[in-house]
């Protein structure tokens, strides 16, 4: 059953065991013959999934249950960035490549980690703002001597191969009004360079484009929300889109529907399968007039690669008001479903529900909950829509709903083991209050679009602890047969890993709390676990050279959870540290020891403002400057912590909130907020740094805390 779809052309890759060719040597190039035999080449991973159906399965056995206790550090890479590490790296013809922060793209020795070349593609450092989840990026696609990466502000980039060098830059961005940005990992399919853009929750329209790998054009765009309703429709597509949204609020705020992240290709069916977000707004109740499915919202969308023609779509949470985007790992499978063998599509988006989709036609065949979820009760097997619970409408009252924004399952890749016939899922239970605020409107390029209140934590340390331990995090292990966990690890924090199957019986994901850990893939049983100094969210992978395995995994903590909430997310205890680790049989390499000395807080200045003016600058920071430094000015350790500000600091703070410091990472918010505006923000902060210090004064400081500024 492995890999069934691919092994029809294995006569085009020539090496069945390695890849060990010299890297001075010509490479064959990367093509979709090759890419689809990606099993004659087990020593390789040529895309990102490793194959077509992204199933992120490794046919490599000499790592395995019996000898996993003698893996150890074969070397490490430090990244440039110290911030959100998402990458999955490309190994082929003898090169790593890799992506860090800001789309730089490196390019390794995948045997010594010795740089070979860099690329940075000078993305503006103040682009946080256009924004919502990190300056991350999630690695390269390679084709015929040429490595693509999408930069986050939203150019599409070739490089040669060899050298680094650029070989042709495309903006894929249709509106430079609005925040469009890139944090995807392209594919390659049929000569076309496939990438999506994200920006959902700062308003734009959503699509995914397909270019020409050689020069660069535009071959085709598809868009997965309908245009403005004064103008007819571009296709069919969009005019039944059309049907399901009413009014033309949606319009002037964006639509949504940004495909950021997942693809897959079914080379029999020749059917690209795109997943789409969230809305915008998040509230549908600002957003489409009397509701309405709103397609393509939060679906899984069936295209054919060489025009970008509509085939078939499911769409998981119509009418999304929560975030639970379709954007999570879709892989693909064959499976034996009541006797029957089938051609699967798998999905474990951020509703809690895993979906088991026959991908030829978009027939559902199954949907349970992986995870607790109280939104709704069901998906209804008739309609193949899911049964809401009253308690999840918030576009009147706020309501606290399982999961929240970031969803049971959220980027981090899943794997799927051919020999278990598990899926192996990072999962988190991680709820959210929804509060609305019907009088929200877009506010321009680089505003939050969500339709409701800014997200709050409790300042107050005993109130916020318990909200903190409701975030926890799991890897489970599903039968998508049986729909049910066959066995399940347990984390204290959210945000765990991307993971990785292996044909040695082994399950490798890095965790939150800064480990890379291996599991037995069929039992669940803990085999072996490593310190990383930082949290891992990135996937592994796992390769072989001159017939020795390697396992890489990305590690550098970051994105949505530490920033947009900020304290949550301190439970991991870690400090971002970017780094590319490599693993062998009998490694010895070592890692230095992480930063665990905490900042040091300054005395703070005098508060000279009254209690109204405390209360005006905190709404107004958790709404402009909360979604990085975090809710109620407490960091998650990766943007600094504004209640650290120096004396030089505070001074200057005016100037810092104009753009003094944009070039360092600060973008400016003088389009937004008047001087009254930032003096509050300000006294409001001078306000928690004295929170702050009496807490410091009664409670010694955490390891792995708040950076300083």
């Amino acid at each position: 059953m492995r890999h069934q779809a691919w092994v029809v052309l294995l006569a085009a890759a020539a090496s069945a065991c390695s890849i060990g060719a010299a890297i001075a040597a010509a490479p064959k190039p990367v093509d979709a013959a090759r890419i689809q035999a990606a099993d004659a080449e087990p020593g390789s991973w040529m895309s990102t999934g490793r194959t077509y159906g992204e199933q992120r399965f490794s046919p490599l056995t000499q790592v395995n249950v019996d000898n996993i206790g003698k893996l150890g550090l074969a070397w490490s890479y430090r990244l440039d960035v110290d911030r959100a590490t998402e990458g999955t790296p490309i190994v082929v013809d003898g090169v790593m490549y890799v992506t860090s922060a800001f789309s730089i793209v490196t390019a390794l020795d995948p045997r010594s980690g010795k740089q070979l070349w860099k690329y940075d593609p000078k993305v503006s450092r103040d682009r946080d703002r256009d924004g919502c989840c990190d300056v991350a990026n999630r690695g390269v696609a390679v084709w015929q001597g040429k490595v693509y990466v999408g930069a986050y502000d939203g150019r599409l980039i070739a490089l040669d191969a060899k050298s680094g060098k650029k070989v042709w830059i495309t903006d894929t961005v249709i509106d430079h009004d609005r925040s469009y940005t890139i944090t995807g990992a392209p594919r390659v399919v049929k000569g076309k360079v496939i990438i999506g853009n994200g920006g959902a929750e700062l308003g734009v329209r959503g699509y995914v484009s397909a270019f020409d790998a050689g020069s660069g054009k535009l071959v085709w765009r598809f868009y997965t929300v309908p245009g403005d309703p004064s103008k007819p429709p571009e296709n069919k597509a969009m005019e039944m889109a059309q049907k399901t949204w009413f009014g033309d609020t949606y319009w002037k705020q964006g639509g949504g529907g940004t495909p950021w992240d997942s693809f897959a290709y079914d080379a029999d069916l020749d059917l690209l399968y795109v997943g789409t977000g969230n809305g915008s707004m998040w509230n549908r109740g600002v957003r489409s007039e009397d509701h309405g499915d709103n397609l393509f919202l939060s679906s899984i969308v069936a295209l054919k690669p060489d025009t970008g023609e509509y085939v078939w779509h499911y769409q998981t949470t119509p009418g999304d008001s929560w975030d639970y985007t379709a954007t999570q790992s879709i892989i693909l499978a064959d499976l034996s479903i009541n006797g029957t063998q089938r051609k699967v599509l798998m999905q474990a988006p951020k509703n809690a529900f895993f979906y088991v989709i026959d991908r030829k036609t978009g027939e559902l065949l199954s949907a349970e909950k992986y995870s607790p979820a109280n939104w709704a009760s069901k998906v209804d097997m008739k309609t193949g829509r899911p049964v809401e619970s009253a308690d999840a409408d918030w576009s009147k009252k706020a309501q606290l709903v399982l999961p929240g924004p970031i969803g049971a399952h959220n980027w981090q890749p899943m794997s799927f083991s051919p020999q278990t016939g598990l899926v192996y899922i990072p999962s988190q239970e991680a709820p959210a209050l929804y509060a609305p605020n019907p009088e929200a409107k877009y506010g321009g390029k680089g505003t939050w679009n969500l339709g409701m209140q800014p997200i709050a934590l409790p300042e107050d340390p005993k109130a916020l602890k318990p909200i903190q331990d409701s975030y926890k995090g799991h890897l489970i292990a599903w039968d998508p047969v049986a729909q049910r966990a066959v066995w399940t690890q347990d984390y204290a924090s959210a945000w765990n890993g991307g993971t990785l199957a292996t044909a040695g019986n082994l399950v490798f994901q890095g965790t939150a709390d800064g480990r890379f850990v291996a599991y037995a893939a069929d039992k669940g049983g803990k085999l072996w676990e490593t310190p990383a100094n930082t949290g891992v969210m990135a996937g592994p992978i796992s390769y072989e050279i001159n017939g020795e395995q390697y396992v890489t995994v990305l590690a550098g903590w970051g994105g949505a959870y530490p920033l947009a909430l900020g304290a949550i997310s301190t439970t991991a205890k870690v400090k971002p540290e970017a780094r590319v680790l490599t693993y062998k049989l009998g490694g010895q390499a070592k890692l230095p020891p992480p930063d665990r000395k905490p900042a040091v807080l300054p005395e703070p200045p005098v508060l000279t403002a009254n209690a109204a003016t405390v209360d005006v600058g905190r709404n107004l920071f958790n709404a402009h400057c909360g979604m990085c430094h975090g809710p109620n000015a407490m960091s998650g350790g990766v943007i600094p912590d504004l209640r650290y500000l120096t004396p030089q600091k505070h001074a200057m703070f005016a100037g810092i909130v104009a753009g003094a410091r944009a070039q360092r990472g600060m973008p400016g918010f003088s389009d937004v907020l008047k001087p009254a505006d930032v003096d509050a923000i300000h006294q409001y902060l001078i306000k928690r740094a004295q929170d702050l210090k009496a807490e410091l004064a009664a409670v010694p400081p955490v390891a792995g805390g708040p950076s300083a500024p």
